[in-house]
């Protein structure tokens, strides 16, 4: 069971977009939900809440494309706001789940051996990856290519992925970045679930500073600034989503 009192932004639908090249938002108004579409088939990356199940397909129908072409689902961090539809997706498109090893038992469990979401129990239905991944694994899907970057913190296996996409302009390094928030209230030190929290949130900030990208996106809306870049109905425009100077703001 999902906890009460989840943010309203979560489950408010948002019309989805093209980002860049074969990169479009999908998700709801603030939980980001990325379709990548390739000859071979399509990648879903993050799935929102259950609730958002609806809102994620009837956006994929609104593109034109077809639902059922997913082929892979990825995930950004094992909670249940991005893992909420994921069994459900999995089970109704038969696509090939992948997920960062460090994250792989906190999602056969539903989200109940989380080190702080576990206060919660089961938060999401249990799902089983097909492949674990580390970091610097590739996910290839027709002509295109993902790399997982392991950003461990925010949860053990949080990642983000690094893809190159083209449009009839240019080429753009996309960045889906799963940003290192903390979700703790206590020091550190005293999370004993999760032992090696600090020095995992060292590596991520360093090794999130250091990439080099064109374009960069997040696991939440609000993280990326998505609506004060663009509003509902705004024309194709990557332009709107090359803003390192944000990425870099945001980060700190």
């Amino acid at each position: 069971k999902e906890p009460e009192n989840m943010p309203k932004e979560w489950n408010q639908t948002y019309e989805p977009f093209r980002i860049a090249g074969n990169l479009y938002y999908v998700g709801t108004y603030d939980l980001a939900s990325y379709l990548i579409v390739t000859d071979k088939g399509n990648i879903l990356i993050n799935t929102g809440t259950a609730e958002s199940l609806p809102i994620i397909k009837a956006n994929i129908q609104k593109l034109g494309f077809n639902y059922k072409d997913i082929k892979i689902l990825l995930l950004t961090q094992a909670h249940y706001d991005h893992t909420g539809a994921l069994q459900d997706l999995k089970t109704e498109t038969a696509a090939k789940f992948y997920a960062d090893k460090a994250d792989a038992d906190v999602l056969r469990t539903g989200g109940n051996s989380d080190y702080e979401m576990g206060k919660y129990g089961v938060t999401f239905k249990p799902v089983t990856p097909d492949k674990t991944l580390k970091d610097q694994d590739k996910i290839t899907l027709g002509n295109t290519i993902l790399t997982l970057l392991h950003h461990p913190g925010h949860t053990k296996g949080s990642c983000s992925f690094i893809f190159e996409t083209k449009d009839e302009k240019r080429k753009y390094r996309v960045l889906i970045a799963n940003m290192p928030s903390v979700i703790v209230d206590k020091k550190f030190s005293e999370v004993t679930a999760y032992p090696n929290i600090q020095s995992d949130y060292a590596y991520t900030f360093k090794a999130m500073k250091n990439l080099d990208f064109d374009l960069w996106v997040a696991s939440h809306a609000s993280q990326f600034d998505l609506h004060e870049k663009r509003k509902e109905g705004d024309p194709y425009n990557p332009q709107l989503f090359m803003d390192k100077q944000s990425y870099f703001q945001n980060l700190n």
